[in-house]
């Protein structure tokens, strides 16, 4: 009699977890449809790299991976050097967002990618584990301007200081140590502002406009 409540109990308790699992994923469409209704994105700034930066930072992953018990690794096609993060931003703030990209004037510049760090985090999650970008004063005044540019049309951005790297990977546990690896890197010409959003539960970054050191902007529909 015992037993057969009890297994009665483990039967519902796992009919409603259950439930709720295989909503889920219609619950994050119902969000996702509500910003397309309204107008809102989840932005970012960044630099995007070409295909030989990418192959590299890519094999910084595998290399990482392969000493890693766990970890949440980068997607490669969403590898990337964030400038500033807007969060949500409806059309209003998307604009402004143009405009400030339009006002940071610079000229083409080097980045190096010359070294494999982490950010500790005291709790069992593990930690995030990125790729150092070297000490550049032109992409330090390019970040500033941006920044600058973009709190003076309202954004409300951290105020950390700027520190340029590149995510490989969270949550992870590994027995690897941070190090410095030969340099790598690209010359650099382009920003672009990122929409974030998950589309069939994948994180999805898209390129809804580019301003460039030709003065030249791009926009794609």
């Amino acid at each position: 009699m015992l037993m057969d409540i009890f297994v009665s109990i483990v039967y519902i308790i796992a009919n409603v977890f259950g439930s709720i699992k295989l909503k889920r994923p219609e619950r994050a469409n119902v969000y996702r449809n509500y910003n397309e209704r309204i107008g809102s994105m989840r932005l970012f700034i960044a630099i995007n790299f070409n295909t030989g930066t990418r192959n590299k930072l890519i094999a910084l992953c595998d290399e990482l991976r392969s000493h890693s018990e766990r970890g949440r690794f980068s997607l490669p096609e969403n590898l990337h050097l964030t400038l500033a993060f807007l969060g949500e931003s409806d059309d209003k703030q998307t604009a402004a967002a143009k405009a400030a990209m339009d006002t940071a004037v610079f000229d083409p510049f080097e980045i190096l990618i010359d070294r494999i760090g982490r950010f500790k985090r005291n709790h069992r999650g593990g930690d995030i584990w990125w790729a150092g970008v070297r000490e550049n004063k032109n992409l330090l005044d390019l970040q500033q301007n941006l920044t600058s540019g973009l709190r003076s049309r309202g954004f409300n951005l951290e105020k950390r200081k700027y520190n340029p790297h590149i995510t490989l990977a969270r949550e992870v546990k590994t027995d690897a140590t941070p190090r410095s690896i030969e340099p790598f890197g690209e010359p650099i010409s382009m920003i672009d502002l990122m929409k974030s959003e998950r589309i069939n539960e994948k994180l999805t970054y898209t390129s809804i406009y580019q301003h460039g050191t030709a003065k030249q902007s791009f926009f794609f529909a």
